[in-house]
Parts: C-alpha cells; structure tokens; sequence
C-alpha cells in the first residue's frame, strides 16, 4: 500500500508501489529545495523506486534555483534507474521558465499527476 515518509519538513512525498509521488505547495525555499533534492536521492538509492512524479501544479513561481534543483533531480533519479516526471506546470510557470532560458533537461512533463504516472507505469507487450 502506499507509505508517506518524510522528505523535507512541508514537502509531501508518498510511495505509490515503485513510484513516488513529490507534492510541491506554494513557495519552497532554497533550503528547502535542497534538502528535498538529498532526501529524493537517498530514498531512490535505497529502495526499489523505477519513477519519481513531482507535482508542482500547487506552486505559482519557479526560479532559475528551483528550475536547477529539479533538473538536478531528475538527473541524478536517471543515474539511479529512476524516471522523473513534472506534472501540473502552470501556464504562467512554463512562461517564466523559457524567459529564464531554462529547458529542464531530463524532464518529461505531464499535465496532470494522472498522466504523468501513466508515463512511469509499464507498458505492456
């Protein structure tokens, strides 16, 4: 069944099976930030975690830290066999981000958390 764990004091992060599932809400600080990034990577080290979906549908700015430090999530999820998914961006947050010149490598996105769990769930033969 599903388990919350804590990631970083106010970040909600539940497992799903082998796929975790990060609920970002409203701003995140620097600190924050980071402390969920080494929180996500010691977790995904650790487990048998294949999925990372971070929804940041609840969060109305991003800026170049924040962009940086979920880049750098999901590279490090794909060097510990683990996809990553953005889901729930923002009109408004997707503007912001290619004002910012920021291209998120090694991000998929998805509209919603539906969809992006759908991107993370086996595909059968």
């Amino acid at each position: 069944m599903s388990q919350p764990f804590p990631a970083s004091p106010q970040v909600p992060v539940l497992a799903l099976g082998d796929i975790l599932l990060v609920t970002l809400q409203g701003e995140l600080h620097d600190g924050m930030a980071e402390q969920l990034q080494q929180d996500l990577t010691h977790r995904i080290a650790a487990s048998s975690v294949t999925g990372v979906v971070i929804d940041i549908s609840g969060v109305e700015i991003v800026d170049s830290f924040l962009g940086r430090v979920l880049a750098e999530i999901a590279s490090t999820a794909g060097l510990l066999a683990a996809r990553t998914v953005l889901a729930g961006m923002r009109p408004a947050v997707a503007i912001t981000l290619v004002e910012l010149g920021l291209t998120l490598p090694g991000l998929v996105t998805a509209l919603d958390v539906d969809r992006a769990m759908e991107l993370l769930s086996p595909r059968e033969a």
